[in-house]
């Protein structure tokens, strides 16, 4: 699932070594579950809480980039032509890095993306991160979904207004986005294609509405798609996004461990955090990791700047038809 940078692998996909493979799928399976804890209602128990000592290294997808992601430009397709056009259709593959779904870039530039989750203990708002990209002028991404919105609309439209942020569509109810009830982490997934469509396009019109611009970027709760679902975001009008380095664990990382993973990003990479947890260790983190980022010499930039995407892309797409 995960494959962080120190533990070398062969072409085909472990690490070579068969002592050091334990070590990774223990990693592996710490950090993918805490991908849920960004929202407690969520999932039936949140993970431990990472401890201080030693800093792991940055984690990462298994491909940070196959091939160039295409931005999406669909022509003016109604909720009925969408799903026409997608009934019947079979997935073959479930999980973070599924066909179609960006991980990360070959630009030149570091997109920091942050998760606002929603519901139940998924609400908050971690000031110092916030003011730590403020203060040393760094832009991100945030993606945000519709329950957050809802809890929050004041100061969406506060992060909106600032050119600094740039906001993402993190769907209606931070469901797995499956066309067929694929679940992940225990949390179920969105169990149809209609459901699948209703949970991103759901967001997007709220968010449009609450904002009065368009998300240009999709990701789904949990972050897992499967390959139907992830065309079905393109034909949207959206970049089904994910990302090439976890730097908070689901917002269970210590400060320390946070620092740790920043200090092995680089170029092209797209880095995931969360910003709805303000007691969490990701904004220790950032206070202490962004300077150094800054001083190797790494260059941000907004998700939607480092895969090319236009505003262009979403133009007639009929969402509520």
């Amino acid at each position: 699932m995960y494959s962080p940078r120190h533990l070398r692998e062969r072409p085909g996909g472990g690490p070579s070594d068969p002592g050091r493979r334990a070590l990774f799928l223990g990693i592996a399976a710490s950090v993918g579950l805490g991908l849920v804890a960004c929202d407690e209602g969520d999932a039936p128990e949140a993970p431990p809480r990472a401890t201080a000592g030693a800093v792991p290294a940055p984690t990462r997808v298994p491909a940070v980039v196959r091939a160039a992601p295409r931005p999406a430009t669909p022509p003016a397709l109604s909720r009925r032509e969408i799903l026409a056009e997608f009934r019947g259709k079979i997935p073959t593959q479930w999980g973070l890095d599924v066909t179609g779904v960006a991980t990360g870039s070959r630009s030149r530039s570091v997109a920091l993306t942050f998760d606002a989750c929603g519901g139940p203990g998924g609400s908050g708002f971690d000031r110092k991160l916030i003011r730590s990209l403020r203060r040393h002028h760094v832009p991100a991404t945030l993606f945000i979904n519709l329950r957050w919105a809802r809890r929050n609309p004041g100061l969406l439209r506060e992060l909106a207004t600032d050119p600094l942020f740039e906001i993402a569509n993190h769907g209606v109810h931070h469901s797995p986005l499956s066309v067929n009830g694929r679940s992940a982490y225990g949390i179920p997934g969105t169990s149809s294609l209609r459901e699948a469509y209703d949970e991103v396009m759901g967001n997007q019109e709220g968010l449009s509405a609450l904002t009065g611009r368009a998300p240009l970027s999709f990701r789904p709760g949990t972050a897992h798609y499967d390959e139907i679902a992830a065309a079905m975001v393109r034909r949207c009008g959206l970049l089904p996004a994910n990302f090439s380095v976890n730097a908070d664990g689901g917002a269970t990382f210590t400060p320390e461990m946070v620092a740790g993973q920043l200090d092995g990003v680089k170029a092209g990479d797209v880095v995931i955090s969360h910003f709805n947890q303000p007691s969490s260790g990701t904004g220790e983190g950032y206070v202490a990791g962004l300077p150094g980022m800054i001083g190797r010499g790494l260059r941000f930039d907004h998700l939607s700047a480092v895969f090319g995407l236009g505003k262009a892309a979403l133009t007639g797409v009929a969402a509520g038809r």
